[in-house]
């Protein structure tokens, strides 16, 4: 089980220090990482243990003014770029 968390939905105004006395009260905190002005962020407890507790506790818990997510954090999927021969600008307008 990971120990890294997403945590979704948070007020723009949360602070990583807030985010790790909240998640701290469940075990130890090692990283956060909050997305600015994206409303996300990572939490990475110490244990599996600690980090479903927090999931179980925390997930759908007021923290300041918001109904937070808390749900595993997946890996994150590389996307293709999309390729063009040359570099050429396609325009697709009819003249």
């Amino acid at each position: 089980m990971s120990t890294k968390l997403y945590v979704g939905n948070l007020n723009y105004k949360t602070t990583e220090e807030k985010l790790k006395e909240v998640f701290g009260q469940y075990g130890e905190v090692t990283s956060v990482n909050i997305l600015q002005g994206r409303g996300f962020g990572f939490v990475e407890m110490a244990t599996p243990e600690s980090s479903q507790e927090a999931k179980t506790r925390l997930n759908g818990s007021d923290l300041e003014g918001r109904k937070i997510i808390v749900n595993e954090a997946r890996p994150r999927t590389e996307r293709p770029r999309e390729r063009r021969e040359g570099g050429e600008r396609r325009d697709f307008r009819k003249f």
